[in-house]
């Protein structure tokens, strides 16, 4: 096996020596439909890419400006050119998928200055067959050992006029909580910030989505227009506007990526991302368990009428823990209660004072009888945390956790993502692996494939999501059709699930308390399967639930998945999701406002026959959006399902093999 490799790689290397000799670099990927050509144009490095013959990305420049105005990349000249084919074959604990087996190309292109400092930066590049991507390396070199980075001149000069669908940003401190846009590209204002993953449909509908991956001690990336054509931009250090990364070499970048294909549903079902991310760096996961978890800051610490006092109590707490343990929800979270957190803090509401401290509950809340309760019920227990009050803690809040039983938390308001931010958040997950606590982090950026890398994190936020409609910035259907096609192409996406008191638009009331959505119900429970999330929210209170249409579905549902697949979607309209669990299958459909009819190819299953077991919107459901029924049917992969689902509904469907 080891000498067919390397033979493989001279032969490339044979024909390579030919290409450079014509100072030009093509590599395809596995299947040939995606071409990525290197060149260095007058001593200007710059790439093209190409999708079954269409181009999609023209003349693309290349660099690197270091601190004082010093760019990298000017007078280049390539030396030895490397071709390797690869395999990625892992495992993924928790993900879209549980084992991962994806082929592809990569060239290394070294690039060196001809004059002055003679510095060598290398471009590495990996193609698949739905994407490619591309970072620098910085190796170390004589008289060069760090650097500072003010610029990364990645430039993305897209073909034509296509149809992109971003979120624009408002600055670098910013949550990540943003409607989409939908326009021509060339309708977007020079020096607007748009937020990753963007997505561009080309015409004959091909799509083309960029994002990062592995982010790692570096900056995080954004994309910004300028004369015309998106270009990084990336966020600089605290307290400054030039510096964006300082570090040591050997360095390298994340990686720049553009998932590719004429089928949306296959940039869904992409595993690119964890793909290009580092391997899994916690040794033993045996302790690392998804689920559903309470979040009863969504509907404003309701409780019911009782005679215990309402507050953050063991009582409260109780209400919720009891709750989980009824339905088998496997955690609730301790949040706090009506704006003060469960901890000592000394700040306004939930943002940390001088004398906050995590490590200490609130006077009269003794949680290690709260871990004990919980445990002895089959519920585990997480947190909620404000970052700032947890980092200066980290090391001593964590063993205490450990110590109280405590088995994850959600880490919130970081609201950054420059180089600072982003190595804390790799210490946040490092340091929770080793006391056994499971991250989900909010008010935070996208995934970047690391749950590869730290699967501890579970999932993230980074979505303009339902806890909106408690004060008024209504989300639709119509927003929610957006995010499978962007920001969850990423990964995890955590968007405040499980309301279930839907209202029509027409009709709909603002309430902070026991609040409101739009959508049916059969939406509702479909986003569970549309959008990819490890500890999916059970976010309303346990009196909206316990025997509600639809609450079964809920406290059977997986969070992670042996398969994904998309049987069918167009984007911005309506999409369908499959997901595999061991031998079960569900599917999700959810709908913008349009009433439609569609048709679900089944050809993914397996074997034999299946019960179909769906939860479909009634006739009523478009004045009454709570209104679901029930039905069962036998299929199988040589069959179809049809789904009729009005404006702003859904469907969901169990499939079990008939035995």
């Amino acid at each position: 096996m080891i000498r067919k490799k390397i033979v493989t790689t001279v032969i490339l290397l044979s024909c390579f020596s030919f290409l450079f000799a014509q100072k030009k670099v093509t590599v395809f990927s596995p299947d040939k439909q995606i071409t990525f050509v290197f060149n260095i144009t007058s001593g200007h490095p710059e790439y093209e890419v190409t999708y079954k013959n269409k181009k999609l990305v023209d003349h693309s420049t290349l660099g690197l400006t270091f601190a004082g105005d010093d760019f990298f990349g000017n007078n280049l000249k390539t030396g030895s050119i490397t071709l390797t084919d690869g395999i990625d074959d892992y495992e993924l604990p928790e993900g879209k998928t549980s084992k991962v087996h994806d082929a592809y190309k990569e060239v290394l292109i070294p690039m060196k200055e001809q004059n002055g400092k003679q510095r060598l930066v290398n471009l590495r590049v990996r193609i698949f067959d739905d994407g490619v991507a591309f970072r620098y390396e910085l190796p170390e070199q004589k008289d060069w050992h760090n650097y500072t980075l003010a610029d990364e001149n990645t430039n993305f000069n897209l073909a034509g006029n296509p149809t992109a669908r971003v979120a624009f940003l408002e600055n670098f401190t910013t949550s990540h909580e943003h409607l989409y846009n939908v326009m021509p590209l060339q309708d977007i204002v020079d020096d607007t910030l748009m937020d990753m993953p963007a997505l561009f449909e080309f015409p004959g509908k091909i799509f083309m989505a960029i994002t990062e991956a592995n982010l790692l001690d570096y900056a995080g990336m954004s994309l910004i227009k300028r004369n015309g054509i998106l270009t990084s931009q990336l966020s600089p250090l605290p307290g400054q506007n030039t510096i964006k990364v300082k570090a040591d070499l050997p360095h390298h970048t994340p990686w720049r990526v553009m998932m590719i294909s004429d089928r949306v549903g296959a940039l869904i079902e992409s595993n690119i991302l964890t793909d290009l991310a580092e391997p899994c760096k916690i040794k033993d996961l045996s302790w690392l368990k998804p689920g559903k978890a309470t979040f009863h800051w969504w509907n404003g610490d309701s409780s019911p009428d009782t005679t215990w006092e309402p507050g953050e109590n063991f009582d409260f707490e109780k209400y919720y823990i009891d709750f989980c343990a009824r339905n088998g929800i496997e955690y609730h979270t301790v949040i706090g209660y009506r704006q003060v957190a469960w901890y000592q803090n000394d700040g306004d509401q939930y943002a940390p004072g001088p004398h906050t401290d995590v490590t200490k509950p609130r006077p009269g809340l003794n949680i290690q009888a709260l871990s004990d309760y919980a445990r002895s019920k089959g519920v585990r227990l997480r947190f909620w945390v404000h970052w700032q009050a947890l980092y200066p803690r980290l090391d001593s809040a964590f063993a205490l956790y450990e110590k109280w039983g405590i088995e994850g938390m959600m880490v919130d308001f970081l609201d950054r993502d420059d180089q600072e931010m982003v190595k804390i958040q790799e210490e946040i997950l490092q340091k929770a692996a080793a006391h056994h606590l499971e991250i989900e982090f909010h008010g935070a950026y996208k995934p970047t494939g690391l749950s590869r890398t730290y699967p501890n994190e579970s999932t993230r936020e980074g979505t303009l999501n339902y806890e909106n409609d408690k004060w008024g910035n209504l989300i639709t259907p119509d927003d929610d059709i957006n995010i499978p096609f962007t920001r969850g192409l990423a990964g995890c996406t955590d968007y405040h699930l499980g309301g279930f008191r839907a209202m029509p638009q027409a009709t709909f009331k603002v309430q902070a308390t026991r609040p409101h959505v739009l959508g049916t119900r059969c939406h509702m429970l479909a986003m569970y399967l549309v959008l990819e999330n490890h500890m999916s929210m059970i976010c309303d209170e346990p009196q909206a639930y316990e025997g509600q249409d639809g609450f079964d579905f809920l406290r059977e549902v997986p969070t992670v998945w042996d398969q994904t697949v998309v049987p069918g979607a167009e984007v911005g309209q309506w999409v369908s999701i499959a997901r595999r669990k061991g031998t079960d299958w569900y599917i999700g459909a959810i709908n913008n406002s349009i009433p439609r009819t569609v048709t679900i190819p089944l050809g993914f299953l397996g074997a034999g026959n299946y019960e179909a077991e769906i939860y479909k919107d009634a006739p009523g459901a478009v004045n009454n959006p709570n209104l679901l029924v029930k039905e069962k049917k036998e299929v199988n992969a040589a069959g179809t399902l049809e789904l009729n689902l009005p404006g702003g509904g859904g469907e969901v469907v169990r499939l079990r093999v008939n035995k």
